[in-house]
């Protein structure tokens, strides 16, 4: 069996386990997933690490259950969220030694390296360090400088950080539960890799994950990420205000939400009515699916306004073809798309996890729901590409500089040889001039 990548979303409704493989013609299949209710979790952050543990068991041990044969799960993909994330803009510099040989991954790695030792406040860490676009010796806009002859190579970085407690709590609550973190991923980045394609992300667009905890926005242009926000309302709150404002239990507001809630009020009309069974033997309660659309409406409203001040915030308003993309469990509500293009006058379509999958006849996966999952699978392949590039890239640069020539002698890279054939050249003509 070809390498098995985990992915786990510990969100604040739901934890998914999502267990992906490349098949023989390079696309990732989705061989199982298993879910439980998260109890442990709000805002995207532990608030009781026992409960987690528990829920983050089940779902691992479900998506086991599922695959055909043995599977046994002991490394995953974490992805993390919540209202602690920040992000910062920040210039890396990093001085090339050797100006004999190209610039190798090596020389990136060790300007993200770099970055990873900036000096955070107290109480935060960073989470992950992306590079946008890079510099060399003073050429700018470049996007991969590998290959590239220079000396001074610098880069403009879009900094992610986070609060300690929260990613320390999440690593300890994967740990306990018997399995290895091997790499902690930012939620919206998952959800984009899963649900845009690399078009999308050149033209310009908008990623909106609306999870439960919180909504999660990130915006790329050119294919490169250049903005990411955490908005702390998500679906719960949609659901806090329906039980409140139609007085009725959690769950009951929870249920008229999936089945009947509607982000346009003028698409609801007044005559339509939802019974309520009433509580130990009262009357049940009559609500118009006109005023529930109206409740969610308004939350709704609030969370598309607080987007479109992201959006224009990031700088990048004008320059967004793609428009947005509407993802995770918020976006299944019934007119979503109509109600962001009123509010921020852009093209809206909702992500469907299914973007970059083999098997897509699983009706389960195509809910966008279950796009951070997914997207977890597909960063951890990513991740596992990009190390297996560096490693044979250091191996290629080790074989190049112990080349042994017919004639017994030993020579370095096609590039070294013309440095040194260059130096022999200027010694000859100082020579003659002498």
């Amino acid at each position: 069996m070809s390498k098995i990548i985990v992915g786990l979303d510990i969100g604040t409704t739901k934890i998914a386990c999502f267990v992906g493989r490349k098949n023989d013609h390079g696309k990732i299949e989705i061989l199982s997933m298993g879910k439980s209710e998260s109890l442990g979790v709000t805002r995207g952050m532990v608030s009781n690490i026992q409960q987690t543990i528990e829920s983050i068991k089940k779902a691992v041990a479900e998506a086991e259950d599922r695959v055909e044969g043995t599977l046994n799960i002991n490394s995953v993909y974490v992805g993390i969220a919540g209202q602690h994330i920040k992000s910062i803009q920040h210039r890396g510099i990093h001085t090339r030694s050797n100006l004999e040989t190209e610039i190798a991954m090596e020389d990136i790695n060790k300007l993200v390296g770099d970055m990873y030792r900036l000096a955070m406040p107290p109480g935060e860490q960073i989470i992950t360090v992306l590079p946008q676009e890079y510099i060399v010796d003073n050429e700018q806009g470049i996007n991969d400088p590998i290959g590239m002859a220079g000396n001074r190579l610098e880069a403009n970085f879009h900094i992610i950080t986070g609060n300690v407690g929260a990613c320390l709590n999440i690593n300890k609550c994967v740990e306990r539960a018997g399995q290895k973190v091997n790499d902690i991923i930012l939620e919206p980045l998952a959800s984009a890799e899963a649900v845009l394609s690399e078009e999308e992300k050149e033209a310009g667009i908008v990623l909106v994950d609306i999870g439960g905890g919180t909504t999660d926005v990130a915006i790329f242009h050119e294919g490169i990420i250049r903005h990411t926000a955490v908005i702390p309302f998500g679906g719960n709150i949609i659901t806090e205000d329906i039980k409140e404002g139609c007085t009725i239990m959690k769950k009951d507001a929870e249920k008229l939400k999936q089945q009947f809630g509607s982000a346009l009020a003028s698409e609801s009309q007044d005559n339509e009515v939802v019974v309520i069974p009433g509580l130990r033997g009262r009357a049940p309660k009559e609500i118009t699916l006109r005023n529930l659309a109206s409740i969610i409406q308004a939350r709704m409203e609030e969370i598309v306004e607080l987007v479109n001040y992201e959006i224009k915030n990031s700088g990048y308003e004008k320059k967004l073809i793609g428009g947005i993309v509407v993802t995770g469990g918020g976006s299944q509500l019934k007119h979503i798309t109509q109600l962001f293009e009123y509010v921020t006058a852009m093209d809206t379509r909702i992500g469907y996890p299914t973007e970059h999958l083999a098997n897509t006849n699983t009706e389960v996966i195509k809910s966008p729901m279950y796009a951070t999952g997914i997207g977890l699978v597909l960063k951890g392949f990513e991740t596992i590409e990009r190390a297996g590039i560096a490693k044979q890239e250091e191996e290629e640069v080790a074989s190049a500089g112990n080349v042994v020539t017919n004639k017994g002698t030993k020579r370095g890279s096609f590039f070294t040889e013309i440095i040194r054939k260059s130096k022999d050249w200027f010694v000859e003509e100082d020579e003659e001039n002498s």
